[in-house]
């Protein structure tokens, strides 16, 4: 008997997937880099190889029949399967050149990890660094990322690593703003209520900045949700960069990483650092790769780095 379903490649499921999980011609077609009708084309051809319909064009977008749900469940454990083998060729990989993939935070990218990266590249210049921002969890499963540099007291049972430091936060406002405020993180709070020195009980009279969206679960919006107003909340960002940028543009008052804080001449510390509010900073990786010559020599350079700044982490000392 003849199965249609051996006449399918990769490929073919690579576009049922793709369709499967974002519901568009056009947003497929972007993730697997050709343009909407190359995906329209194909889709068709699937549909009258196997001679079912895989989708059901709605409203909303592209649905799949019970059958393309099959087939996109099974192109998901295909794949799963695929950059597992390749992971683990990957893992036994002892060149110290290629690409090296890291996902890491908008905060932690710019002012501790760049300094690290820079002085690894030059020591091994055959490797290619490619860093992914953003604060969504990437799946390692799917290979989408070799190494994350997270700042996280849960991280994931999937991956290995060790932690590095705690990450301390303080409340930050515009330097003008508080010109005799406390002049540095080796204070042990702020300086006396009065002009130019913030009142750490008057703290939540000044209007805030706060976090949305992935960033709403950090401690630090907890607790500005807690003593802060709603209506002295005037602004949210799920970005640590864009909160730095609104504080020194005089939005309000928010909290910072001391090590993002303490490297923007603008901005000042407006109150202690508080152990209670800190996360863990941690270097991840999949159990796979962690003896991969790229890998490996990464971790232990970036660890090594970072632990000499360690006091800068917890904010107890200049940068």
């Amino acid at each position: 008997m003849n199965d249609p379903l051996k006449k399918l490649c990769w490929d073919d499921l690579r576009v049922v997937k793709a369709i499967g999980e974002l519901g568009s011609l056009s947003a497929a077609a972007a993730q697997i880099g050709v343009n909407a009708s190359t995906v329209f084309r194909r889709l068709g051809e699937i549909e009258k190889l196997l001679e079912l319909s895989l989708f059901e064009r709605r409203r909303q977008g592209y649905v799949a029949t019970p059958v393309g749900a099959e087939l996109v469940a099974l192109a998901q454990r295909l794949e799963i399967d695929i950059v597992a083998v390749t992971r683990r060729l990957a893992g036994l990989d002892q060149e110290l050149a290629g690409a090296l993939r890291i996902a890491t935070s908008d905060g932690l990218a710019t002012f501790l990890l760049m300094p690290v990266i820079a002085g690894f590249t030059r020591l091994h210049p055959a490797v290619r660094i490619e860093m992914v921002i953003g604060n969504d969890a990437l799946n390692l499963a799917r290979g989408e990322t070799d190494i994350a540099v997270r700042a996280t007291d849960n991280p994931p049972e999937t991956m290995v690593g060790r932690r590095i430091a705690d990450i301390g936060w303080a409340p930050y406002g515009r330097r003008s703003d508080f010109a005799g405020g406390p002049p540095g993180p080796e204070r042990s709070g702020p300086g006396p209520s009065g002009p130019g020195h913030p009142d750490p009980d008057r703290l939540a009279d000044h209007m805030w900045a706060s976090f949305c969206d992935e960033l709403a679960g950090l401690k630090v919006t907890r607790l500005i949700d807690t003593i802060v107003p709603p209506e002295r909340i005037v602004f949210r960002t799920n970005s640590v960069q864009g909160m730095a940028a609104a504080i020194s543009a005089g939005v309000g008052v928010g909290y910072l990483p001391c090590m993002t804080g303490d490297m923007i001449p603008d901005l000042v510390r407006i109150g202690p650092a508080d152990p209670a509010l800190a996360d863990a900073l941690w270097l991840l990786t999949h159990p796979d790769l962690r003896k991969s010559g790229r890998v490996h020599t990464f971790l232990e350079y970036c660890a090594t780095m970072l632990a000499r700044r360690r006091s800068f982490i917890e904010g107890r000392s200049s940068p």
